[in-house]
């Protein structure tokens, strides 16, 4: 600062606090603020990154999780797509999250609800390595789950025939309700279309999520060294937890199973603290996103684990959720299941006799 720093401490005040001195600091703060911006970009790659679709990204699940991608470095073009007449338009919420300081590209896109996907989506799928598929409807009163599933499933089967169409190669992964069925639905298109059907992924993460949650709270073990295995499904009983190998295996066995009943159950947990205004919608976009990043981490040469519902060898039931190791390919192995105890293979027989009627049920909805 040369002369100036004499002046400014002959005024009585330290050199460092005049304002003209705060203003340059900060003036050098942020530059290098952007010069560590453009060098962090330059080193994950921004200019060679993936395109994410969200399909649903207007909803409650779709608008925290079109956030969350599109705050990952990964991720240098974002679309957002949803139905046009939904609460909040899908051009909105690309608008607000295009004013993030990422160098993610949003664009929004909203289609005909009466008229079919695959003539409308060509722009938002065309070079997407990844499609997040939170689309659907919640059941609602006097909606049998029937109804919920022959909605939910044709909603699912429309942007799955759109993604086998314009992005082939993508990893299309399914929040969608009730996985179970659905995820069978899209795959059987995918293969009658001559497509690998291990593109078609369930997002159970969810329940890893909670599971882990909830073992790091009984157990006082941080959260990030639990690492819980569900297998099965993703809904009520057929959400199976290994708890055995985790930091709680030594609880008495009434407490673990009431803790195993928390995961299964976990879900109306939300919907009964929300007083009937909403579900699980945070927590989703949460797990969507994680499973979402491990993808992305996989298609870049950074192999992965997560749990998975997807077609499947590990059982009897041709669909089953597991450990599946994710890499460029996207789902790349199949992780063995663990060792279970005498009360999970008693839960395992429970989970695979419901969760087999709910794959027909899909497989049926996809013969028609």
């Amino acid at each position: 600062l040369g002369g100036a720093q004499g002046q400014l401490e002959d005024s009585g005040h330290p050199a460092w606090a005049h304002p003209n001195v705060i203003s340059n600091s900060i003036m050098l703060g942020l530059a290098a603020r952007r010069t560590g911006v453009r060098a962090f970009a330059q080193q994950r790659g921004f200019a060679s990154g993936f395109k994410v679709c969200v399909c649903g990204g207007a909803g409650g699940i779709g608008q925290p999780l079109s956030l969350l991608m599109a705050m990952d470095s990964k991720v240098t073009e974002l679309s957002v797509q949803d139905i046009q007449g939904a609460m909040v338009p899908a051009a909105g919420v690309a608008a607000d999250l295009s004013h993030l300081e990422y160098p993610s590209k949003v664009t929004g896109y909203a289609i005909d609800p009466k008229q079919p996907p695959i003539d409308q989506l060509e722009a938002a799928l065309t070079g997407c390595s990844l499609v997040l598929v939170p689309a659907g409807v919640p059941r609602k009163p006097g909606m049998t789950r029937d109804d919920l599933f022959n909605i939910n499933a044709s909603i699912a089967a429309g942007i799955g025939a759109a993604c086998a169409k314009y992005c082939p190669d993508a990893i299309l992964a399914l929040i969608v309700n009730p996985v179970n069925s659905v995820v069978p639905v899209v795959a059987e298109l995918y293969k009658k279309q001559g497509l690998d059907s291990r593109k078609v992924v369930g997002v159970t993460t969810l329940d890893v999520v909670r599971a882990n949650k909830f073992v790091s709270e009984i157990s006082g073990v941080p959260v990030s060294d639990v690492d819980v295995t569900v297998i099965g499904g993703h809904a009520g009983k057929t959400i199976l937890p290994v708890l055995s190998g985790t930091p709680v295996a030594n609880l008495p066995e009434a407490e673990l199973h009431a803790l195993d009943a928390r995961i299964q159950d976990a879900g109306t947990e939300v919907v009964n603290a929300k007083a009937g205004a909403g579900s699980a919608t945070l927590s989703m976009a949460y797990a969507g996103a994680r499973f979402g990043k491990s993808v992305l981490r996989g298609l870049s040469g950074e192999k992965t684990i997560e749990c998975a519902y997807v077609e499947s060898n590990l059982t009897p039931l041709p669909f089953f959720t597991s450990k599946v190791v994710l890499g460029k390919n996207g789902v790349e192995e199949l992780v063995p299941l663990p060792t279970l105890t005498a009360y999970e293979q008693q839960r395992f027989e429970e989970a695979s006799a419901q969760l087999g009627e709910e794959i027909e049920k899909g497989l049926a909805f996809a013969r028609k």
